[in-house]
């Protein structure tokens, strides 16, 4: 689905911005982000806002850019939760290699969830 261009600027940068929707208010956060077998993940916590609009709604959008130049990756999709099992294993272990954060404070399984992005469309701009 993303040209070769495209995986690789999503593979540069680490942060993206989700937006997220309920009661047909939007809600735009930064927010550290995977891409791994053609999903984005995203670890929050059970506690954030976002988490409770994914539950009640699960269209998202996200976009990874650069001002200067101008360039961008924009994302549109469903999200799931994934809090447990093999697979939320895998992506905390990517998520503990990649950031420092996540070392600093590691969590478990059924601690902290993450957001899985599968998406439905894409659009990209300057690459």
């Amino acid at each position: 689905m993303f040209t070769e261009r495209e995986l690789e600027f999503i593979g540069k940068h680490e942060v993206c911005r989700l937006a997220t929707c309920s009661d047909g208010r939007p809600h735009v956060v930064p927010v550290c982000y995977i891409f791994s077998n053609n999903h984005f993940y995203i670890a929050t916590d059970y506690a954030t806002r976002k988490f409770r609009n994914v539950l009640r709604n699960r269209s998202i959008s996200l976009v990874i850019d650069t001002y200067r130049p101008n360039r961008a990756v924009m994302v549109e999709g469903t999200a799931e939760i994934v809090e447990r099992g093999e697979e939320f294993r895998e992506i905390y272990r990517l998520f503990y290699s990649r950031f420092e954060w996540v070392r600093r404070e590691p969590w478990g399984e059924g601690e902290a969830p993450f957001i899985k992005v599968s998406v439905t469309k894409k659009v990209s701009w300057g690459l």
